[in-house]
């Protein structure tokens, strides 16, 4: 083990001389000396060396120990003549040493290095008779040369070994690594009086936290185990309308910790992948959502609407995907999701409840562009953004009662992504479905058709004011019914916009602080209603 790490921090130092015989691998050792001048660099070196390690320190930063070591040293042709004969260094492909500038006597120390520990090996192999006695005699010459500088190495090593040691003693796991991230936000409504006959402006600021506790683990080094743990209690205001909602809030407000997402992903070949998703599933851990903006809530949008396409909101819950890379940039991602898999009672299970299946044609011809082809076929689910009629499901519940009536659908996207420049990336979807209701629920509800459309444009300023910024603006239409032949749900007369902006500074590698606004005119695509503006402010720590 010790001769396994000698080698390692002394090979990178002899294959930088060996390649540009330069002095970087050790420029730590000469910043030290303040303007060494060329008298000095010729000086003979001292060959005393002391038994104590400071004394040792102190004797190879004298002037005398700085003397380059010149091709025509015969300690230099006496090392290229052992290395080739011994292999001693793998820097080039035919194991030779060769070069016509000078190295300093840390580099030619860390060569000697890899030459000794090379013989040693043969000795103990029982191949000793393949190293001639003068090449020993040579190697003992040249270890009486350079012993303060050969010290000081192996010193070194013994350091990293014992600074391994302690990190292989205190680790979390040999398998797992554990990260975390928390996303604090602070909200207002300051605009909307009336939205839907619902006060959007009394809402009162709030604050709240979503923490996520996550272990990454992987077995053959290739796979993926992945566990979250999560809690949130940041709520969405109430607009009176499922448009504008925040993507990083939670459901109930309660700081329960629950398993927020269980996968495992590994390479079925080269070029396939597999996912299986035990719970909580979403569009994004089968395929690319292809927006620039799609941070998980933590970063990039701060609205669902501005995170994805909508219609990815219809994959929810625990399954399966399987992508297959035909290229660098051709991709076929195709994924089934259940949303109630564990419930064996009627109408839920893993086929017959709620489910979502994606088919999803990634294209990437460059590192700039993407573009992603998208259908979902859907049972019993919504999309999750837009008016009140563009979830059906929801808005018969709503305003009919208890009803039971079971919806299919068809999704169609197409999102795209362009970097036109590495300080902006245009970027933006279209999304349309058709939502058709499969029961009368005994006469009350009429069976019917809904188109919903959808799109946005986004613009995107990546290092805006400083590396690892990110400013965002995001335009669009939320979901909009546009045909209907339900008798109980009516088209949307009006058109709604949403129009988000927001600035992502980062202060660390570990904090990132994201100011935003969200501003919906006609909210819910109702001319009636009051415009929306909201308000957040966005703080995230990673560790």
């Amino acid at each position: 083990m010790q001769k396994f790490w000698k080698t390692l921090l002394m090979t990178p130092a002899v294959f930088g001389t060996m390649l540009f015989f330069g002095s970087v691998a050790v420029a730590q050792e000469k910043t030290t000396i303040s303007e060494v001048t060329e008298s000095q660099l010729v000086a003979k070196p001292e060959k005393k060396v002391q038994k104590n390690t400071g004394q040792i320190v102190a004797q190879v930063t004298a002037v005398s120990q700085l003397s380059d070591v010149q091709p025509t040293d015969w300690a230099f042709i006496a090392l290229q003549s052992l290395v080739e004969r011994y292999g001693c260094i793998a820097g080039y492909p035919n194991g030779t040493y060769r070069g016509n500038r000078a190295m300093t006597r840390y580099e030619f120390a860390a060569g000697l290095n890899a030459c000794l520990d090379r013989v040693n090996e043969l000795i103990a192999t029982a191949t000793g008779d393949l190293v001639q006695k003068e090449d020993l005699a040579t190697l003992q010459r040249l270890q009486e040369e350079f012993a303060a500088e050969l010290a000081t190495l192996r010193g070194r090593v013994d350091a990293l070994e014992a600074r391994n040691a302690e990190l292989e003693a205190n680790q979390f796991s040999t398998t797992t690594k554990l990260t975390g991230q928390v996303v604090a936000a602070l909200t207002d409504v300051f605009a909307g009086d009336n939205v839907n006959g619902v006060d959007a402006k009394s809402n009162n600021t709030t604050f709240g936290a979503r923490a996520r506790v996550e272990l990454n683990t992987s077995f053959t080094g290739r796979d993926t185990l992945f566990t979250r743990l999560q809690a949130n209690n940041i709520l969405s205001p109430d607009l009176g309308t499922p448009e504008g909602s925040l993507f990083f809030a939670g459901e109930d407000g309660t700081t329960d910790v629950a398993i927020d997402a269980l996968w495992y992903r590994f390479p079925l070949t080269e070029s396939t992948e597999v996912i299986a998703i035990a719970n909580a599933g979403a569009a994004d851990d089968v395929t690319s959502t292809v927006n620039l903006f799609d941070g998980d809530g933590a970063f990039g949008a701060l609205s669902t609407f501005g995170t994805r396409n909508p219609i990815y909101y219809q994959m929810d819950g625990a399954g399966f995907g399987v992508t297959q890379n035909f290229s660098d940039a051709l991709a076929l991602s195709l994924a089934y999701l259940g949303s109630s898999p564990n419930d064996p009672s009627s109408d839920n299970g893993f086929f017959n409840g709620p489910y979502g299946a994606l088919a999803q044609l990634t294209f990437k011809p460059s590192d700039r562009f993407t573009i992603g082809l998208t259908y979902i076929n859907a049972y019993n689910q919504e999309l999750g953004a837009g008016s009140s009629r563009a979830n059906p499901i929801s808005f018969l519940d709503q305003n009919f009662g208890t009803v039971d009536v079971p919806f299919s659908s068809n999704s169609y996207g197409l999102q795209a992504s362009l970097g036109i420049s590495e300080q902006f990336v245009l970027g933006g979807w279209v999304g349309y479905t058709n939502a058709r209701s499969l029961s009368t629920a005994g006469g009350t509800i009429d069976r019917g058709e809904l188109d919903i459309w959808n799109w946005a444009v986004t613009l995107g300023f990546p290092d805006l004011g400083k590396k690892g910024n990110l400013a965002g603006i995001i335009v669009g239409m939320e979901p909009k019914v546009t045909g209907s032949s339900l008798d109980e749900i009516d088209t949307d007369g009006d058109t709604s916009y949403h129009v988000e902006a927001f600035y992502q500074y980062q202060i660390s590698d570990n904090i990132t602080i994201t100011p935003g606004v969200i501003w919906l005119t006609a909210p819910d695509h109702n001319n009636d209603n009051d415009d929306v503006i909201i308000g957040a402010l966005r703080t995230t720590f990673s560790f």
